[in-house]
């Protein structure tokens, strides 16, 4: 669409009726000057064939599944608007989604990045309120299962959730985009933290309302996303996090562990989920060796990623240090969730 100010980029898997639900909130927005980009990573037509012409949306097709990474790519690649807008298929935008978004951004322009508030889909809880980070590199929903009342002040945060965010063009062009090594899950925690390396802010706006289906495509405690949430939290620790913190990192994954096993115990957390799903603990232990050993396959890679990244910071170790501290969530917090 030309003069578009924003580009909402919906990368799409199985392009059933949750896609078709999220398209017709996109068609309430009271902010009208978007475009729409769906990347079917169906490899079979699927969007196509679900949409036809009765949204305005643009259909991009890469063939296979390229993972969320490369799709949200691929749809900035094809666009020149200054703003880029990730949104989950499986999410219901309230009708002032862009325009609270797009206010925030234009009410600072030091800020690369704006947060909604993301709710879980008709029920009075967040599924997030932007993201939190633990020493370990792994991440989490902030405010995930509280009142969205509790978050209802627009304030700086750390990182969005891509499941609904916006990006500054500007911002993107500077950094890089999505690192498509991901594939899956924990690329906006690697994004977000070489934004705020490189000395652009967040903006968490709760009057961007998101509902959203958790989960909906991988499932909430699934074998990939198991593995992809482990080995990529490994990722963004070594591209990441300053030298004085990784020594600890070590320490925070056992201590995380020990709260897993105990949680599962439990019968509670993702962990609990994942073995009710019909999983055993050596699968589990089979993903962690798995995780870890794609780490060290993939460290030379990291290492030269993480030079660049200091190439360009404009934080220095010490300051990026005490943001993460700030914007920190216990080992313990993370594996009860």
């Amino acid at each position: 669409m030309p003069g578009a100010v924003v580009t909402v980029v919906i990368p799409t898997l199985s392009a059933d009726e949750k896609l078709l639900e999220c398209l017709g909130a996109l068609e309430k927005q009271t902010r009208r000057d978007f475009e729409v980009m769906i990347v079917d990573n169906s490899g079979k037509g699927l969007a196509q064939q679900a949409v036809g012409s009765q949204f305005r949306a643009t259909v991009v097709e890469p063939g296979a599944n390229v993972g969320f990474a490369t799709a949200v790519n691929l749809g900035f690649r094809k666009s020149n608007s200054p703003f880029v807008a990730p949104l989950n298929d499986d999410a219901v935008a309230h009708p002032e989604w862009l325009e609270s978004l797009l206010a925030a951004a234009e009410a600072h322009p030091e800020a690369g990045m704006c947060a909604s508030q993301v709710r879980l889909y008709a029920e009075d809880q967040l599924d997030s309120a932007g993201m939190v980070i633990c020493g370990d590199g792994s991440s989490k929903q902030r405010g995930h299962l509280y009142p969205p009342d509790d978050f209802n002040v627009e304030e700086e945060i750390l990182f969005p959730s891509a499941s609904a965010a916006l990006y500054r063009r500007a911002m993107l062009d500077e950094i890089g985009l999505f690192d498509e090594d991901f594939f899956l899950y924990c690329e906006d925690t690697d994004l977000g933290l070489r934004a705020q390396r490189a000395g652009w802010k967040c903006i968490y706006t709760p009057r961007a309302i998101v509902e959203h289906h958790y989960s909906h495509s991988a499932g909430r405690a699934s074998r990939l996303k198991a593995y992809q949430v482990e080995r990529n939290r490994l990722f963004v620790l070594l591209k990441n996090f300053p030298a004085r913190m990784l020594w600890r990192a070590p320490f925070v994954t056992l201590a995380r562990y020990w709260w897993h096993l105990r949680s599962m115990s439990l019968g509670r957390g993702t962990t609990a989920q994942f073995r009710r799903e019909g999983n055993s603990s050596l699968q589990l232990a089979l993903i962690v060796f798995r995780a870890h050993w794609a780490l060290l396959m993939n460290s030379g890679a990291l290492w030269r990623k993480r030079r660049e990244i200091k190439r360009r910071a404009r934080l220095t170790a010490s300051d990026f240090a005490r943001l993460l501290r700030a914007h920190s969530i216990k080992a313990r917090r993370v594996a009860e969730l």
